[in-house]
């Protein structure tokens, strides 16, 4: 279903596109789609990874910056995950990444990577606002990093991120 999703989104764009259109491209009711998607927009959103990147910033050494603990916490989950696989990942970014409803969604979807990553830098004794202060940089660090490779065919994901993630960080930037 996604995939059919993701060339009919392509041809006609997201907005044009009906749930009952995916639903008869993949052979399928529209039940079925909402079945396992909540909404259209989650057809294009998959983000397994939110407990992986707060046990990562757990890890970090608790007298490191809260920014530097969401840096090296997302950098080695980073480490972690396999690069995307196929231009599949590159064409759904890509979407999200020209259509302004669907990048408001994509903040919409970290939101519970941020809600992780600020409660775990606040239960090991950060004060909350430089906790959401350092979750929130690192998520839009990553953010660009994501927009910039989907529109770009000439570098990794990895080093999309390994770019953004030194930005932030004073000891590679």
């Amino acid at each position: 279903m996604a995939e059919n999703a993701l060339e009919l989104f392509e041809r006609q764009g997201f907005e044009r596109t009906t749930v009952a259109q995916v639903a008869a491209a993949a052979g399928v009711t529209e039940m079925t789609v909402f079945r396992h998607f909540s909404s259209k927009e989650q057809l294009l959103f998959d983000d397994p990874y939110d407990p992986v990147i707060a046990a990562a910033v757990g890890d970090q050494p608790r007298a490191w910056s809260p920014l530097a603990r969401a840096v090296g916490g997302l950098r080695q989950a980073w480490a972690q995950l396999p690069e995307p696989e196929g231009d599949t990942v590159r064409r759904r970014v890509r979407i999200v990444a020209e259509n302004d409803s669907l990048r408001a969604a994509a903040w919409r979807n970290n939101a519970e990577t941020e809600r992780l990553i600020v409660e775990r830098l606040v239960h090991d004794g950060t004060d909350p606002l430089r906790a959401r202060a350092a979750a929130g940089a690192v998520l839009a660090a990553l953010m660009a990093a994501l927009f910039e490779w989907a529109r770009h065919d000439d570098h990794t994901l990895s080093e999309a991120v390994t770019v953004a993630l030194d930005t932030l960080d004073e000891n590679h930037g």
